[in-house]
């Protein structure tokens, strides 16, 4: 399985990405051997994701969300339910 996620830094921003390993991301993000960007608003807390069969459909959708606002992307995660 494939996923693409959003994860509240705890400076308020939110970072967006993918993987196919959603709870060892997750760790990796949280031990600062994430992405660079989540390295120094740690820790991080995951508040969406959705499930693909691949690789590619995961990357796609990240490349939608990333596009669009903040407001959009809190309107998602506010919709979300785990």
């Amino acid at each position: 399985m494939n996923y693409t996620y959003i994860l509240r830094c705890a400076d308020g921003t939110l970072y967006c990405g993918w993987t196919n390993n959603l709870e060892k991301r997750l760790k990796a993000h949280n031990s600062g051997k994430g992405a660079k960007y989540t390295r120094c608003r740690l820790p991080c807390e995951l508040v969406y994701y959705e499930e693909f069969e691949t690789s590619i459909e995961a990357q796609k959708r990240e490349y939608k969300i990333k596009t669009l606002s903040r407001e959009e992307k809190l309107a998602l995660i506010k919709g979300f339910n785990k």
